[in-house]
């Protein structure tokens, strides 16, 4: 289990920074969110590159997802991993099913 951001760097890029409790301050407190959602990605699902359309949370139940950045890494996510995704600008990410998984989304305000 992991806590990462995804975010948009002045480079118009997107990158991925590991996080704890101590060095992200809001996940020790209560957050407003839109709404909640349940979803499950298909087997080899694949998204090019794109922004994320809001600033969200996402929580992966099962299975895995792949996000792939623009400098070609690509970062692997299952059961646990809590990402917070800011890129809603620039190039954004790709994203590929890895098998199938099951997230929960949760827009936040």
């Amino acid at each position: 289990m992991g806590i990462y951001r995804m975010y948009s760097g002045d480079d118009g890029e997107t990158h991925i920074e590991e996080q704890t409790l101590e060095s992200h301050p809001d996940l020790a407190s209560l957050q407003a969110v839109e709404g909640l959602r349940v979803w499950r990605m298909e087997p080899d699902h694949f998204a090019d590159f794109h922004p994320a359309p809001d600033r969200r949370w996402m929580i992966i139940l099962e299975g895995e997802v792949e996000i792939g950045l623009g400098d070609g890494s690509k970062h692997r996510f299952g059961p646990g991993d809590l990402r917070l995704i800011e890129d809603t600008t620039g190039h954004g990410h790709t994203t590929r099913a890895i098998g199938s998984y099951l997230a929960v989304l949760m827009p936040a305000l």
